[in-house]
């Protein structure tokens, strides 16, 4: 049943949810999350710690060095317990290996470090969400796939909304998925100002501008929704989602 809101509304349902483990590595598809006043339990709760002289003590993204797309983090075990990390070549490393940061260095080239901290996104606590209809309209007017794992979304929906609807949603948005409610309220919540990340194909391998430039000049350089959870719960794939936009 609908919750009680009055004004305009959407409906559908939850179509992926994606968590990532370690900042501006590859993550992983599950089928049921916790969300909660962190974001999305364990999303991007351990991150790699720049070591060099012009930049230490920085978490290291992709804007610095695209190869961390080559690595995956992955919890077999659950949020609640260290991530396990796979390498190019497929080897799998434990988050408390000791010799982890020496082969995470010798892959990518720099001096680095571990650090294992919640909330590390970039904007604070927060729930990145896509939209499915939006997705599909840059795929049609660039006129090729659009990997949706370029703009690293945690909750992705189908919606019965128009494309790109959400680009003017702002703060008192709410959309609720079962117990879970996310709001768009506080500071740097509201539609994503995208950077050059989306720009990469999701291996990091090769480089598409006119995916950047064109989300710039056609769409205010705007992909998804940033908010925070402001009732937690579980959400699954599958689960009806209602959009209250504001």
């Amino acid at each position: 049943m609908s919750p009680a809101y009055d004004g305009p509304m959407f409906s559908g349902s939850v179509a992926q949810l994606h968590r990532w483990p370690v900042k501006s590595l590859r993550g992983e598809e599950v089928d049921a999350a916790r969300f909660d006043d962190r974001g999305m339990a364990g999303d991007r709760a351990h991150a790699l710690i720049d070591l060099r002289p012009k930049r230490a003590g920085k978490v290291l993204t992709v804007r610095q060095n695209q190869e961390l797309l080559s690595w995956r983090g992955s919890y077999p075990g659950g949020p609640e317990e260290p991530p396990t990390l796979s390498a190019p070549d497929g080897t799998e490393w434990s988050w408390r290996d000791p010799a982890l940061p020496a082969a995470l260095s010798e892959s990518l080239g720099l001096p680095l470090e571990l650090r294992a901290e919640e909330g590390q996104q970039d904007r604070g606590p927060t729930v990145l969400v896509t939209v499915e209809a939006s997705r599909q309209a840059l795929e049609n007017e660039l006129g090729g796939p659009v990997e949706l794992a370029r703009f690293r979304p945690n909750l992705h929906v189908d919606l019965d909304a128009p494309a790109f609807a959400e680009q003017d949603w702002g703060e008192g948005t709410a959309i609720t998925v079962g117990d879970v409610v996310l709001e768009i309220v506080g500071a740097r919540a509201g539609p994503c100002i995208r950077c050059a990340v989306p720009s990469w194909d999701p291996a990091g391998r090769e480089r598409w501008p006119k995916l950047q430039t064109w989300i710039i000049e056609q769409h205010e350089n705007k992909f998804g929704l940033i908010m925070r959870v402001t009732r937690p719960g579980t959400i699954r794939t599958g689960d009806a989602v209602w959009a209250r936009p504001a």
